[in-house]
């Protein structure tokens, strides 16, 4: 990746900023009912693993949406800040979220047994289904 490794970003009233450790240009889509109803269409994230900093916390909300992860967001504008798994600390940041402009490179669809019809990606990616997610988690220590 061509940008520095630390990015900086915001929600969309500035209450609270992100600075994450990007250790790739990895930019991947998440096709689960639960991303697409969070925010009315897939997730486009960056992993950045434990390497993400808050500041304005106390603006931050955090949704339990599953037994193994939950989603913060901003309590004044609604912004999506992150999806975190609740072991580790492992967060999965939106990459609209970030201020520079780093040239993404769309690498990876996850649930894609669950993404619908009515859209796709011409890009070639590699893609998992959620049973493929899961076994890669617990293989990788994530469960």
């Amino acid at each position: 990746m061509d940008n520095e490794k630390n990015q900086q970003g915001s929600c969309l009233c500035g209450a609270v900023q992100v600075m994450a450790d990007v250790t790739t240009g990895n930019m991947g889509v998440c096709h689960c009912s639960i991303c697409r109803k969070w925010g009315g269409g897939p997730l486009f994230a960056t992993d950045c693993g434990g390497g993400v900093e808050f500041s304005g916390e106390e603006n931050i909300g955090v949704y339990s949406s599953s037994e193994w992860a939950e989603r913060g967001f901003c309590k004044s504008c609604g912004t999506h800040l992150f999806y975190r798994l609740k072991q580790g600390a492992h967060y999965v940041i939106p990459v609209g979220l970030f201020d520079a402009g780093v040239e993404w490179r769309f690498s990876e669809q996850i649930f894609i047994d669950e993404k619908p019809r009515y859209y796709r990606f011409a890009d070639k990616t590699r893609e998992l289904t959620g049973e493929a997610v899961f076994a890669e988690y617990a293989q990788n220590g994530c469960d």
